[in-house]
């Protein structure tokens, strides 16, 4: 990658304490899943369409019944904080001015309140823990907050082992910029871990106790991805944590297709992993997402500060703007069947 957007994550580094930065970069055990993240996405080929009045492009999107100007949004990332001191807050502004949807992590480092007084639209990002009556308190304060929705994270009973290099982010960061949004003394009450029971059922419960749609977010398998939507899930994320789960995953440019195909008729279906361009977008909405989600570029462009992620959603909307009038596209359903089959590997 060349140009700003390209030069993202290298300016982040130059200006972020050390182990903030390796945190934000880093995956599971040897990083193979998030290694092959980005080049995954560059192994499709488009077959672009000819002869079509591209003068009006509309890159926009229906999430849940809204519009966003943006067929992205920002997935939910914790340590906002310790990226930018105003984190969650400059994030959402600078979202909210570009049209788009940002989710919102429940280890977030600001109250709930005060993004919603932002005026962005936002989506409250969940783990449920073992003792689900536990999550309740949060659940509340981001529905009277103006969260539109709550997206259960599926694929984390664990959290998985980092070989983190150098210095753990955790013995440098202060305590007071993650889980602001918990009472003080939750995480030492009995129940207050990660469950690892999930089910099904899980999800009625969550929507019953936070009044909102429910998102599943973690899916790679068609037939998980089922399950999800006959439980009662508005959508269908499709995401390997970043690689920060179970290393060796598939890269969710591989898990979209399938995914898509068997739930995509009956439900919203979302992907994150690895988009860094608008060819990326266009790929992932060929490949049958609805929308994308971005991870890391918008901790990096947050390096920045809020303008760093306005930039962000500025470039990358030209950039897929363009990809879209190059590919014949004037809408984001004009991509289907954009793409040439078989993928090829390592391209």
């Amino acid at each position: 990658m060349t140009g700003w957007l390209g030069g993202l994550e290298e300016r982040a580094r130059t200006v972020l304490p050390a182990p903030v930065a390796e945190y934000v970069a880093q995956g599971a055990r040897e990083s193979l899943t998030t290694a092959a993240a980005v080049g995954a996405w560059r192994e499709h080929r488009f077959l672009p369409h000819v002869l079509r009045d591209v003068t009006d492009v509309d890159p926009g999107v229906e999430l849940l019944g809204r519009r966003s100007e943006l067929p992205w949004g920002v997935a939910p990332t914790t340590l906002q904080r310790a990226v930018h001191p105003e984190g969650e807050l400059a994030m959402a502004r600078a979202t909210h001015a570009a049209g788009g949807l940002v989710v919102v992590s429940s280890n977030a480092g600001t109250p709930f309140a005060e993004i919603g007084e932002t005026g962005a639209r936002w989506w409250l990002q969940a783990y449920l823990p073992a003792d689900r009556t536990l999550a309740e308190p949060m659940l509340a304060r981001a529905r009277d907050a103006g969260a539109e929705a709550v997206v259960l994270t599926v694929d984390t009973p664990v959290v998985a082992t980092k070989y983190a290099a150098g210095e753990s982010v955790w013995a440098t960061v202060d305590p007071g910029l993650v889980r602001v949004n918990f009472g003080p003394d939750h995480e030492g009450r009995p129940g207050a871990d990660k469950a690892t029971d999930l089910g099904p059922h899980d999800l009625d419960w969550l929507r019953e106790t936070a009044g909102l749609p429910v998102v599943v977010k973690g899916v790679l398998r068609p037939d998980d991805a089922r399950r999800c939507v006959e439980a009662g899930a508005a959508a269908v994320w499709v995401s390997n944590h970043g690689g920060r789960q179970l290393d060796r995953a598939a890269t969710t440019a591989h898990a979209l297709p399938a995914v898509a195909a068997e739930v995509g008729a009956d439900a919203e279906v979302y992907v994150d992993g690895g988009l860094r361009t608008g060819l990326d977008v266009l790929t992932a909405l060929a490949l049958g997402a609805d929308a994308a989600f971005l991870g890391r570029p918008p901790l990096w462009a947050l390096a920045e500060g809020e303008t760093g992620v306005a930039r962000l959603h500025a470039e990358l909307l030209e950039e897929t703007v363009e990809a879209l009038r190059l590919a014949g596209c004037r809408t984001v359903a004009d991509t289907r069947g954009l793409l040439a089959t078989p993928p090829v590997p390592g391209a």
